[in-house]
């Protein structure tokens, strides 16, 4: 089989639609029956499902899909800045911008070459973005799903100023799961983590997992690569793998915080949990013409 034919056969596994609102969405599919969503909008993966086309990620019910409101839910992208800081909105802007499809990208040697079902965005500075954080940056993101399921995105962000910034990041990853009182997650221990509910305050994590009896919002410092979620009812494992963030964030509202969010069911609480690769106590420096690699990939296996 010529190489033209294998790019063919690849690119059948993409498929461009748009939503209720009329915004580019792309649909990625494998072989087995995997898919995953990702919004032009944000940049942001809305949908992963597995084979049996049960859905690993979370969105509220309530979710509000019309810009310039991020989405609840997903993977929203937190750029150039995660949480409160500063005159920039939370989180950052790049998860309510429009990205584009990048035709060209540059060469990617940190995608399989057997992965046939990617998409690469591009998020450049606008004028607009330059009044409120003054920083030429082009940010190439690919979502990749490869045979096996798995869920991988690349974000590459190139420093085009004649002057270094810093940014902090996160993969903001909504995951579904059966209930918040039943799930561990593991890979945690005797991390220190900062903790958003006791101003910033440093503590060790004592337990050899953490499980969840009310709100969490957490930032696990210098995290092992590997991070897994166990969801006992629902016999699977979702696994967090990344390079290049060194912190994990781990978020729940609970009941009283979900019934001041207005695009979160009251109950929806205990079918979600945040866990997300990031970049938040040290921040990213980069000096004019150098880039950063932040890498994420989520997986899903059977578990007892």
């Amino acid at each position: 089989m010529s190489h033209s034919g294998a790019e063919k056969e690849g690119k059948a596994g993409v498929e461009v639609t748009k939503d209720r609102n009329g915004v580019d969405q792309v649909v990625l599919r494998n072989k087995r029956g995997d898919s995953a969503r990702v919004s032009l909008y944000g940049g942001q993966v809305l949908s992963w499902k597995n084979e049996r086309g049960e859905e690993l990620l979370f969105t509220s019910s309530k979710a509000i899909f019309s810009p310039p409101k991020a989405v609840r839910g997903g993977i929203p992208i937190c750029f150039p800045q995660f949480g409160n800081r500063g005159t920039l909105e939370q989180h950052g802007f790049a998860r309510n911008k429009m990205w584009v499809i990048d035709d060209n990208p540059p060469p990617h040697p940190s995608t399989d070459s057997n992965v046939k079902s990617y998409i690469d965005l591009l998020l450049k500075s606008s004028e607009e973005d330059l009044k409120i954080w003054p920083h030429s940056f082009g940010f190439r993101l690919r979502v990749c799903l490869a045979a096996d399921g798995h869920l991988t995105l690349i974000s590459r962000i190139r420093n085009v100023n004649s002057k270094p910034f810093s940014f902090s990041f996160a993969y903001h990853t909504y995951f579904s799961i059966s209930d918040i009182s039943e799930v561990r997650v593991e890979g945690l221990e005797t991390l220190d983590y900062l903790d958003n509910l006791h101003n910033k305050e440093r503590f060790t994590e004592q337990g050899d997992a953490l499980t969840f009896e009310s709100e969490v919002d957490r930032v696990y410092l210098d995290s092992s690569n590997k991070v897994d979620i166990l969801d006992h009812e629902r016999k699977r494992t979702l696994g967090i793998r990344k390079e290049g963030l060194p912190d994990i964030v781990v978020w729940n509202p609970w009941e009283k915080k979900s019934k001041t969010m207005v695009d979160l069911g009251d109950e929806e609480y205990k079918q979600m949990l945040c866990v997300d690769g990031a970049a938040v106590e040290k921040p990213i420096t980069l000096k004019p013409g150098e880039e950063w690699t932040g890498r994420l990939d989520l997986s899903v296996v059977p578990s007892t």
